[in-house]
């Protein structure tokens, strides 16, 4: 309840903020610092003096930021905000209250552990590293000052935020504060000259009615169908040994499906309370529509009618997939697709039913891949195939998506087990024996990694022996033929 009534407040905040505190009629110091205020007042009625831990999180780690130094501060702030949140989890989980689904200080903490370490990446790539050893998402997103402790605090602890997210780039936060979401730069004549104009301000009300209806409706489902269907029956004992096959695969892929309206309703609320503060506003399409779904944390269509792991994961908490992306996968050289289900189970809490999750996930993923790379290209000559693919493909992985997430669910050991255990883990064994039996490509990320490594091992070996002074002049020479090389493959290798 508070966290509903905290909400409702934070939109009519929203509302107030961009109709009294608009950019045009006042600071971007005053936007601050009233978004601040508010975000900490929102925290200390929803959790007490628990929201404490958002201002010691965020204070230890500016601290950080600063006394560390760009070269390796992105590194201190990963360990430690991750590790600050883990203990606050271990003591909620393991102290106070097992296994409850009301609100807890927790949940604002995984938001802001992932704007800190995300801002300490974003300036690290900014202040730090190349340009040219930048990925395009990352030079776009890097930031190239430090930002002062105001600054800071609102981007973490801001009312729109505050509560359920969504995450956001540092960027793209201070460009609404600071009222540069509608300038543009173009290209002058000369196609030197940059000149700057502003677009026509669009207004978010009609993106805000939609998101409240589909909120709406997402609770009315929740208070309702979903109670009808608990997921807990899957591993009811009569249920066990009296329903048929086709009657538990219905009842799993039902029961997961009224799990999810919940998170639909936080998200989209979150998403709404954003846009009618006039933060969210991506562009125009071709036909003139403003499209306020920047920081959107899902897209409920593509959800539901996925047809592969990877669609129903980059379609559901997209920030979070986003910050594990950027955080984690792009700068992961062994395993990245392991080391990121590791990291998202650590910042999703600490109950065993999680990483069964996520461990499952991996196989899924991975077998997944497989089955896409081997046959997928078979059924794409006519549209007949490609309809009968698509829905063998759909049934698939929605019943997936559901027997991985069960433990997530039930969060303990033991009921997980049980589950698993009456499905006899078929999903488990189909996904090793497809990992077993099909050739696995080696993806182009791979390819790309192994390159972009010879490349910077040609780039010390240069730097050595000019600083040593060696007339090493056919070394060095083989060295720039190998990168003009790597250079001049096709840029789809950088997919």
């Amino acid at each position: 309840v508070n966290f509903v009534v905290c909400q409702l407040f934070a939109l009519l905040a929203a509302i107030w903020f961009r109709t009294y505190l608009h950019s045009s009629k006042t600071s971007s110091f005053i936007r601050h610092i009233v978004a601040t205020l508010l975000g900490l007042y929102l925290a200390l009625f929803c959790f007490g003096w628990y929201a404490l831990h958002f201002l010691v999180q965020s204070g230890i780690s500016y601290c950080i930021m600063i006394i560390i130094g760009v070269e390796s501060m992105h590194k201190y702030c990963f360990v430690f905000a991750l590790g600050y949140l883990t203990v606050c989890q271990i003591t909620r989980v393991y102290i106070f209250d097992y296994g409850q689904y009301s609100a807890d200080f927790s949940g604002p903490m995984m938001i802001i552990t992932q704007k800190i370490t995300s801002l300490a990446y974003e300036i690290h790539d900014g202040m730090f590293r190349k340009d040219e050893e930048l990925t395009p998402s990352q030079r776009g997103l890097a930031v190239r000052r430090m930002p002062s402790l105001l600054e800071y605090v609102s981007y973490n602890c801001n009312f729109m935020g505050i509560l359920a997210g969504p995450l956001c780039s540092y960027k793209d936060y201070i460009t609404f504060i600071e009222g540069r979401s509608y300038h543009m730069t173009q290209s002058g004549e000369n196609g030197k000259e940059e000149v700057q104009y502003e677009r026509t301000e669009p207004s978010p009300n009609e993106s805000v009615v939609q998101k409240l209806l589909v909120c709406g409706l997402s609770l009315l489902v929740h208070l309702t169908i979903s109670n009808m269907l608990p997921v807990e029956y899957n591993i009811d004992e009569r249920f066990q040994a009296t329903a048929s096959w086709p009657t538990k695969i219905t009842y799993l892929y039902m029961s997961l499906l009224a799990a999810r309206p919940k998170y639909y309703f936080a998200w989209t609320l979150a998403d709404a309370i954003n846009n009618a503060a006039g933060f969210g506003f991506r562009g125009y399409d071709r036909n003139g529509a403003a499209h306020w779904d920047l920081i959107s944390n899902l897209r409920i269509q593509q959800i539901e009618m996925s047809t592969s792991f990877k669609m129903f994961l980059d379609n559901w908490n997209i920030q979070t997939a986003l910050w594990l992306k950027r955080v984690c996968y792009e700068r992961a050289s062994i395993s990245p697709t392991i080391q990121t289900f590791f990291l998202s189970a650590i910042w999703h809490g600490v109950y065993p039913g999680y990483y069964l999750t996520f461990l499952t996930g991996v196989l899924m993923t991975l077998a997944a891949r497989a089955m896409r790379n081997n046959f997928r290209h078979y059924f794409l000559k006519t549209p007949q195939l490609k309809l009968f693919y698509d829905i063998i493909t759909w049934a698939v992985t929605q019943i997936a998506i559901s027997y991985t997430v069960v433990p997530f669910v039930l969060l303990s050991i033991k009921p997980s087990f049980t589950f698993y255990s009456s499905w006899y883990y078929c999903l488990h064994v189909c996904s090793i024996l497809v990992l077993w039996l099909l050739p696995v490509k080696k993806t182009q990320r791979g390819k790309n990694i192994h390159e972009n490594h010879q490349l910077s091992q040609s780039r010390k070996v240069d730097e050595r022996e000019n600083s040593l002074g060696e007339d090493s002049f056919s070394t060095r020479n083989s060295i720039c033929n190998q990168n003009q090389e790597k250079a001049s493959r096709p840029s789809s290798s950088r997919q």
